[in-house]
């Protein structure tokens, strides 16, 4: 008996044991799965969101017709004066035309989504603003982080810009007294000379930003309508003193004018001759530099509190403003092209030589003096968003909390003031011209894919609609994605079952289930359309003659990516109104996708190294500071008594 007590009292020991030792060797692995949820949830977390309070001086409301107005200012700048002699001298051709209807086309899509994408709430703000509220605090930095970059290197290239034209019109000296000095000790990858001009200017204006300046609608209309006499005035010319027969220039035309010059180093390179010398890889090339003459229509949304009825309004002022720019752009390059063989353009000062070509002498110094009190005001006005983007991110702590601190009299954000004055009057100062606008190119084509990328997953989250006018001044949580989301929900039938509703959805309406659905879906077309991106930017005489693995390679990838849309197509979309949708989805947002990502592949090997320099160092600023120093994670701990939950995204 007492035998038989003992054997059943150790077999109970030695089962609690085992118990025991089973629990404590699934503890670690438990532990860490619950942190790495816990540091999922952090990355995808939103912000609370405060109605902006009323203004003390309410401004007059902006109707269409001066949001439009509003958005040529913004979008018209050293692109059309400074950007066009290059790519038509060296990339594309006469066929520049082309490469702005390229361009025009990209920011059309980009503009589309971004109308949604803003109207989805009924705050004035920026995509930072939109991506934190609406798909979590990692996008919303990425985001704000390559707005910077975007913001400042406009600053810096219109410095730069305005150096060049100043440099023209006094015969050049900077140029020769700076290079002769600077230029054996630059790096190959930097500018031949250090511009002080430049970086003097933007300082200088940066000094008057400190001392409380504030952009002037007055200044901006009078600088606005100078600019438009100079475009109109070269447009004119063109008609006039342009020859057709400069867009079909031959080899021996190119002989002819350099036994005329003499000098055959002052003549650009022929290419093949034609309108489209350089092929139609120098299309494409000069369309990624040609996108950064349409950056600056996303401003119309940051005047959305000043418009009437800004979810109708701003859709049709974006696609308004870049319509008039494109016919700008169209125009002047045109212009140009005809007065001008596309190989004798001067890419520093493209305009006033012309008119010499042409002889018009006299007209250079009309068009050279507008084209500098333009850029100076374009200067101005691009140093503005980026010290308002940098504030915002460091009050809600993604940043150093330092750069939110005000002047206390004229309110002005003083150390992320000087801090974006600084960075771009480096660039100014080390850059090229043309470095300059590859940089900024790829910094806004990114921003407007995510944008894109965000319309197509969220149009099929269950009932997620944010343009409803909330009333209230009492702060409004937009919850937390702690619950569930869709990347790493549990599948809730067999595989069988899952297979089916790929096709045959079992909702009409968006479902957890669905919205996984999507997000996979919409995660693995964006992986596919960058390597085919890559294989068409890299390879495109190949896959097109037919080699057998490359175009064996394309046509797989267009097969998967017909066959993954027609998946998110048979999804149920939200049913919910809104004030603006972009139509063909999802076809649209991913071609707009496909044409962002494979614009970004015609940029060079030197600018996405500094692209990844320039987001190595805010993901590291991230990681190491903001997602520990978030608002948005010290205000989930304390939630308000009023609050508006949504569903997870």
């Amino acid at each position: 008996m007492n035998r038989r007590k003992t054997t059943s009292t150790t077999t109970f020991c030695l089962r609690f044991l085992r118990n025991e030792a089973d629990h404590s060797s699934s503890t670690p692995s438990r532990m860490r799965c619950q942190d790495l949820h816990q540091f999922g949830q952090k990355l995808v977390r939103r912000r609370l969101l405060e109605p902006a309070k009323d203004s003390e001086s309410p401004t007059a409301p902006l109707n269409i017709l001066n949001l439009v107005a509003f958005g040529v200012a913004s979008t018209l700048g050293a692109g059309v004066y400074i950007l066009v002699g290059e790519v038509a001298m060296f990339i594309a051709g006469p066929a520049i035309v082309i490469s702005f209807l390229v361009a025009a086309v990209s920011s059309v899509l980009s503009g589309l989504c971004y109308a949604e994408f803003g109207t989805r709430v009924s705050w004035t703000g920026s995509a930072y603003l939109y991506s934190y509220i609406s798909v979590g605090e990692l996008w919303a930095f990425v985001t704000a982080w390559n707005l910077i970059l975007s913001y400042v290197v406009v600053t810096g290239s219109v410095a730069r810009a305005w150096s060049i034209a100043f440099d023209s019109l006094i015969g050049n000296r900077i140029f020769q007294a700076l290079e002769g000095t600077f230029s054996p000790y630059m790096p190959y990858y930097l500018a031949k000379y250090p511009d002080f001009v430049a970086l003097s200017l933007v300082l200088l204006l940066t000094g008057v930003l400190v001392l409380g300046a504030r952009e002037s609608v007055l200044v901006g209309k009078i600088s606005t309508g100078i600019n438009l006499s100079v475009l109109s005035f070269i447009i004119l010319s063109g008609f006039i003193k342009g020859d057709l027969h400069n867009w079909k220039l031959t080899e021996q035309d190119y002989t002819l004018n350099t036994s005329e010059s003499g000098d055959i180093y002052s003549l650009g390179p022929l290419g093949s001759g034609g309108f489209v010398p350089f092929d139609y890889d120098g299309i494409l090339h000069g369309a990624a530099l040609c996108f950064y003459s349409f950056v600056g229509f996303d401003d119309i949304v940051t005047k959305g509190e000043e418009a009437p009825n800004p979810h109708r309004s701003i859709p049709i002022s974006i696609m308004s403003t870049v319509f008039i720019c494109f016919l700008a752009y169209f125009g002047v390059s045109a212009t140009l092209t005809l007065m001008v063989p596309y190989y004798q353009i001067q890419p520093d000062s493209p305009f006033p030589q012309a008119f010499i070509h042409v002889g018009w002498g006299p007209a250079r110094y009309v068009v050279a003096v507008g084209i500098l009190c333009f850029l100076l005001y374009r200067l101005q006005s691009s140093l503005f968003p980026v010290p308002q983007v940098i504030q915002e991110m460091a009050e809600d702590g993604l940043l150093f909390r330092g750069l939110a601190r005000t002047h206390p009299r004229t309110k002005t954000p003083i150390m992320a003031t000087v801090s974006s004055g600084i960075l771009a009057g480096i660039m100014a100062l080390l850059f090229e011209f043309s470095n300059l606008v590859d940089l900024m190119s790829i910094g806004h084509l990114l921003v407007y894919t995510v944008v894109a990328f965000f319309v197509l997953v969220l149009r099929y989250q269950p009932d997620w609609n944010l343009s409803k006018n909330e009333k209230t001044e009492d702060k409004i949580q937009m919850k937390p994605l702690v619950k569930e989301n869709p990347l790493d929900s549990e599948p809730e039938a067999g595989s069988s079952k899952t297979l089916k509703s790929l096709w045959l959805p079992v909702s009409s309406s968006p479902t957890q289930k669905s919205a996984q659905i999507v997000y996979r879906c919409a995660f693995l077309l964006v992986l596919l359309l960058i390597i085919l991106s890559l294989i068409l930017a890299q390879w495109p005489s190949q896959v097109f003659s037919g080699d057998p693995v490359l175009t064996t390679v394309a046509v797989l990838l267009l097969l998967l990516i017909t066959g993954v849309t027609a998946i998110i197509w048979r999804q149920p979309q939200d049913p919910s109104p809104l004030p603006f949708r972009v139509p063909a989805l999802p076809v649209l947002p991913l071609v707009s996708i496909f044409v962002n990502v494979y614009l970004m592949m015609q940029t060079t090997s030197g600018t996405w190294a500094l692209f990844g320099i320039w987001n190595a160092i805010g993901f590291l600023i991230y990681f190491g500071y903001g997602i520990r120093h978030s608002l948005a994670g010290n205000n989930h701990q304390q939630p308000p008594a009023t609050s508006l939950h949504l569903p997870d995204s």
